[in-house]
């Protein structure tokens, strides 16, 4: 009763505590015995404590933080973004058990996170450790909340920001905040610490940067109280690079000094066999034919390299391809058979814009803004897949600004600065967006509503109006579609997203690698691997009018994009300086493509005309229909993350080439490539080098040549051992020659 009691004065004392130092002394009533201790330093709630849940974890995800009220019996906001709600949930939730001034070593808070008591978390602050002393001096202050008169955390620093690690190095980093009275304080133990590629360097808890052997550019980000900062760290290799190619453009120079620097040598230019098979594969989404490839290897043409390009990007495939490409990630999804005609509409559009080449800031407006019917303007058709204004701002954001917003809609962002404000006043951008049903099923009018344009921060209720990510668009008058001044704030070239967003997602498409990975998730702690090159990219794209055939070309002829996929004794461990080209397995319907040009065959789809290639198909419904595309992982249209595509190899994927029904068909087909082969009066010579010239853009090695020869010209005997008709032989035996090209790696991946 006498513990009680004078427990019970304590918690009445601690309210009228002033925030000068303080002497507490706690009196513990075990065995009779009677404790003093004195606490020498003012413990801030909101700029000590609260960093210490952060850094034991104990509200992350996982633990006991949760969006919209906490988890695991105990009540406490993702990563510390409400310390308010905290305090409450700490000091006087559960009954005020949690804290206990008059003996804080007998505070359920400290006992269960140093192991004292049972706890599902296991032991989070060891009893001798700084975060324990921190808690307890707190909780002996009387746990008072400073929420609202303590300095406030306006930025994060770290030393050093950036410097040169050789391989097996080590550096220690500062962590420093800086508070709104002008002070700041060291917080190295009290930061968390993460690495964007643990491959080439780990980083202990306490800010220890150790790098390995893998060369390159690699940041770890430091984070302290919603706020966060960068640190980066050039690996050299420290080979001699004495021997670089002659930059074609500003690509290769920002590319090839990298390179230089870090001390890695790229692999040569590639051959001409595999720039054509390479540049048509990744421009157009097909191989060369037999035609094409034999006659650019022929060509002495200086320049053939540079008007390959060229006719690419002016030929239908392009726009085909790629609008197969922005057509999926923009949810060109069906759904339901009324979906049809907006699908094909839709696909039309895109396909008709990129081959026209309007310039991509004009293509997003006529998206973004669209009003009207599917019929008469078909890039409303968007808004019937994508119709809550949350998933359209997110859509747009990671899509055409490579930011992720998904997390800010509960919470402050965890590695940006993005907050619930920004997130709703984004969606504030399409609240007038107005829908009015139509005489066709399924299909909407779309149209932009008379009002004031806002939205409602769930959280707070208040009401905002249209912010582009923090920055202020102007008044929006009632009888203005605010979409229009997003699309007006997009394309400004003083934006710092929109330009750099696409040429990343394109830079990608030619590389396998982003500048920034993911290439959707542009952001201060995620920094591009070439920041110089993403620069040039970005204003070359803007002062091309935002020309997407322009970027496509910059690319595409830089000696960067043309060197070898060969490693040499050096850059075999490169994989984010483009020393090399990465060799990447053709996507599903690329692919699917290709086997039905080396076999003859014709893939026939629903409600198309024949002949139609994969990599035209205007929506996702026809991959119910294709075994094939669904084992190698066309993707759904479910979401605007390239993501969704898979490009991982299967077990699946290696028996459908090998041995499905599927493959059978196509290689034994009556008018197919075998059948048309075994009759042709031709040289066997002349066959196999077709063959080489459709499946590899080259002509035959000697070894394999002869190789061929060999097996075609072996005889052929049924089951009872007696030789079948010659024609039928040769055919069956091409039929296995040409299923032994399609499953070589040198078939299925682009290099």
């Amino acid at each position: 009763m006498r513990s009680s009691r004078i427990a019970s004065v304590f918690r009445s004392q601690s309210r009228l505590r002033s925030a000068l130092h303080v002497v507490v002394v706690t009196m513990l009533f075990s065995a009779g015995t009677v404790i003093a201790c004195e606490a020498d330093q003012h413990v801030s709630y909101l700029n000590d404590v609260v960093p210490i849940f952060s850094k034991a974890g104990c509200n992350a995800g996982v633990c006991h933080a949760k969006a919209g009220g906490g988890q695991n019996g105990f009540q406490l906001s993702l990563l510390g973004f409400e310390p308010q709600d905290d305090y409450e949930s700490v000091v006087k939730l559960a009954r005020g058990r949690r804290v206990f001034p008059a003996a804080p070593e007998q505070s359920l808070l400290l006992k269960k996170a140093s192991g004292q008591l049972p706890h599902g978390g296991g032991v989070r602050l060891a009893a001798d450790s700084e975060g324990y002393r921190i808690l307890h001096d707190w909780i002996a202050q009387g746990a008072l909340s400073d929420v609202g008169s303590a300095p406030q955390l306006t930025a994060v620093e770290v030393v050093p920001r950036r410097v040169r690690i050789e391989p097996g190095g080590i550096q220690q980093l500062q962590a420093i905040a800086i508070y709104s009275d002008g002070s700041s304080r060291v917080v190295t133990t009290t930061a968390l610490y993460e690495s964007n590629a643990e491959a080439m360097a780990d980083v202990s808890e306490d800010g220890l940067v150790k790098v390995h052997d893998v060369p390159g550019n690699v940041a770890v980000m430091v984070r302290y109280q919603g706020n966060v900062a960068v640190f980066t760290a050039a690996i050299p290799l420290g080979a001699d690079v004495t021997e670089l190619p002659e930059p074609n453009n500003f690509v290769d120079e920002h590319v090839f000094t990298n390179l230089e620097q870090i001390g890695i040598p790229p692999s040569p230019v590639c051959d001409d066999a595999t720039f054509i098979r390479r540049a048509s594969l990744d421009i157009e989404g097909r191989l060369p034919t037999q035609a094409e490839a034999a006659a650019f290897l022929e060509s002495t043409d200086s320049d053939k390299r540079d008007q390959l390009i060229e006719s690419l990007l002016a030929s239908p495939g392009y726009a085909d391809f790629f609008a197969n490409k922005w057509t999926s990630l923009l949810k060109n999804r069906r759904d339901d058979a009324s979906d049809i005609t907006s699908n094909f509409a839709f696909h039309a559009w895109i396909r008709d814009s990129l081959l026209a080449n309007v310039p991509y800031d004009q293509l997003v407006r006529e998206l973004l803004a669209a009003t009207g019917t599917v019929i008469g303007n078909p890039p409303v058709a968007w808004y019937k897949r994508v119709k809550d204004p949350k998933q359209q701002l997110e859509d747009v954001a990671q899509l055409f600004l490579g930011v992720r917003m998904q997390c800010a809609q509960c919470h402050h962002h965890p590695f940006e600065r993005w907050s619930q404000d920004d997130y709703y006043s984004l969606s504030a951008f399409f609240s007038q967006v107005g829908r009015k049903p139509t005489g066709v099923r399924g299909e909407d009018l779309i149209f932009h509503k008379r009002g004031k344009a806002t939205a409602k921060n769930v959280k707070t209720g208040e009401s905002l109006v249209p912010m582009a990510l923090g920055d202020d668009v102007g008044e929006i008058t009632p009888d203005e579609d605010p979409r229009l001044k997003l699309a007006d704030w997009m394309s400004n070239p003083d934006n710092p997203f929109f330009a750099k967003a696409v040429v990343n997602r394109y830079w990608k498409h030619f590389f396998k690698r982003g500048l920034i990975e993911p290439e959707d998730d542009i952001r201060d702690t995620n920094p591009p691997t070439n920041p110089e090159l993403l620069v040039a990219l970005e204003d070359h794209f803007i002062q091309s009018g935002f020309d997407l055939k322009e970027l496509v070309r910059v690319i595409t002829r830089s000696k960067a994009y043309q060197l070898s996929a060969m490693p040499n004794e050096h850059n075999l461990v490169d994989e984010q300086n483009y020393s090399r080209y990465y060799p990447r397995r053709l996507q599903a319907e690329v692919l699917l493509d290709a086997i039905d040009e080396i076999t003859g065959a014709k893939t026939k789809f629903a409600n198309l005309p024949p002949g139609t290639s994969a990599v035209a198909l205007p929506d996702n419904s026809y991959n119910n229909a294709s075994a094939f595309l669904q084992v190698f992982g066309r993707p759904n249209s479910q979401s605007v993350c390239e993501c969704e595509r898979a490009q991982s190899s299967s077990l699946a994927q290696s028996l459908h080439l090998i041995n499905s029904a599927e493959m059978k068909g196509k290689l034994a087909t009556g008018d197919g490539r075998a059948a048309t082969l075994a009759k042709d009066e031709a040289s066997v010579e002349e066959k196999v080098t077709e063959l080489y010239l459709v499946a590899f853009s080259r002509q035959p090695s000697e070894s394999e040549l002869q190789t061929a020869i060999e097996y075609l010209n072996e005889p052929v005997t049924n089951a009872d051992g007696e030789c079948v008709d010659e024609v039928q032989a040769a055919q069956q035996n091409y039929q296995d020659l040409i299923w032994a090209l399609i499953n070589t790696k040198e078939f299925m991946f682009n290099h």
